[in-house]
């Protein structure tokens, strides 16, 4: 899960800028954590620790407010009733990542990444990107080589991953979606080279950045074996001691 707090961390900078680049710098003045990382940190616990996912999302958001939350969480946090708000953005795959590491078969990281969505995103399509997310990353975790990764997320989840990301980066814009999000960061996973290239590819189609490297990275960390120290290293800096200590304990024991 460390790769999807890296891309969220370089990506945060980038989020509104509609860069059409991979040339840019990946740490400067600015750079910090998003709402990505946070929930991302929140799903780990709840992992770990078990509990109310609920609860532990409320806790955390409340914990480390104005970090760029949806506003129909945020208004789900602070409703009593909590109830699924039939969603179908890129939250549910962004904070999925946990998942994709934390289990030994495909059926559990299926019924894992159902239950991490459907708290609030209920919506068939925000359950799909989230489902999809996670399995990627159990394929890569597999040894599964990118094409038989392609072919999987594409026969189970109906996703089209065929376009490139030069077919798609000249129109692509902002979005909030998981069918409009997911597919782009699966292919900026597909046709990188190695772990930075898939965040350079991620942020370079212009949209979402800090959600879009988000998800490419916690798939390219399964891949790739890790994440480089270079990257590491000052994203994990940015953390508190409270995220931090999630992050490593999670490492220690999933890693």
């Amino acid at each position: 899960m460390l790769g999807a707090i890296v891309g969220d961390v370089i990506g945060s900078v980038y989020e509104w800028v509609g860069i059409k680049s991979k040339d840019f710098p990946l740490f400067v003045p600015g750079t910090t954590f998003t709402d990505d990382s946070v929930l991302t940190v929140a799903v780990a616990k709840w992992i770990l620790d078990g509990g109310d996912l609920k609860q532990v999302l409320c806790e955390y958001t409340r914990a480390y407010p104005d970090r760029g939350y949806g506003g129909m969480f945020h208004d789900w946090v602070e409703s009593s009733a909590r109830r699924p708000y039939n969603s179908y953005g890129n939250g549910s795959a962004m904070r999925v990542s946990p998942v994709g590491f934390a289990f030994e078969t495909m059926e559990d990281v299926m019924l894992w990444a159902e239950r991490s969505a459907v708290v609030t995103h209920d919506h068939p399509e925000g359950v799909r990107g989230a489902q999809a997310t996670a399995a990627a990353i159990f394929c890569a975790r597999q040894r599964l080589d990118k094409e038989a990764i392609k072919d999987f997320v594409e026969a189970h989840f109906g996703y089209d991953l065929s376009p490139t990301l030069d077919q798609i980066r000249p129109t692509y814009q902002f979005d909030v979606t998981c069918q409009g999000t997911v597919p782009p960061a699966l292919i900026s996973f597909l046709e990188s080279t190695d772990f930075e290239d898939a965040i350079r590819n991620a942020i370079s189609l212009g949209g979402d950045a800090d959600t879009l490297a988000c998800i490419t990275g916690g798939i390219a960390e399964a891949y790739y074996g890790g994440v480089p120290d270079g990257l590491a290293t000052p994203a994990r800096a940015l953390l508190d001691d409270r995220l931090a200590a999630v992050v490593d304990r999670f490492q220690a024991r999933f890693g």
